[in-house]
């Protein structure tokens, strides 16, 4: 197995190589260019914690049998899937099948 060696002596896969590269190379040469990078990475995480956050909602939803439960996290997981939609972090349709679908399966228990 080949490994790919850091400058700090850490030890990754080659796999990881291109991803760590693509963080770490800045080219940019204006003071706002970075502050936009900066802002950038801070948002990706943001977005990235929000949309996993809804997704393990949404999981726990289809995973409930008790029906007065399943309504009561209904509301919080299409309260999730409106916010995420409004940012645009997921497509507005998306967020509409799954509200649907998730509606459907509540209504069935």
């Amino acid at each position: 197995r080949q490994v790919f060696i850091l400058v700090t002596r850490v030890r990754f896969p080659y796999g990881l190589q291109n991803f760590i590269n693509t963080r770490k190379n800045i080219m940019a040469n204006h003071k706002s260019a970075l502050k936009r990078i900066r802002s950038n990475e801070s948002k990706r995480l943001r977005n990235k914690y929000q949309h996993k956050t809804t997704r393990n909602a949404v999981r726990d939803l289809r995973a409930t049998s008790n029906k007065k439960e399943a309504q009561t996290k209904l509301s919080n997981v299409i309260s999730l899937l409106d916010k995420l939609a409004k940012n645009n972090i997921i497509h507005k349709n998306k967020a509409a099948n799954l509200k649907s679908k998730l509606t459907k399966q509540v209504a069935a228990l």
